[in-house]
């Protein structure tokens, strides 16, 4: 996101990404697979680009 000028707020208010999704992101909480291909086209990237599998 920061390579891209994106922020949160922009992927709130210009993206229609819910907050609660943004949120679950960053608190390591489960997302649904169109949430990151929706991200993935947004940021121009792939899966392991925004996750990493443990």
């Amino acid at each position: 996101m920061e390579k891209k000028g994106i922020t949160t707020y922009t992927l709130i208010q210009k993206y229609k990404i819910q907050s609660k999704t943004i949120y679950n992101l960053k608190h390591e909480k489960n997302i649904t697979t169109a949430t990151i291909e929706n991200l993935c086209n947004i940021l121009d990237c792939t899966p392991n680009d925004i996750f990493t599998f443990k």
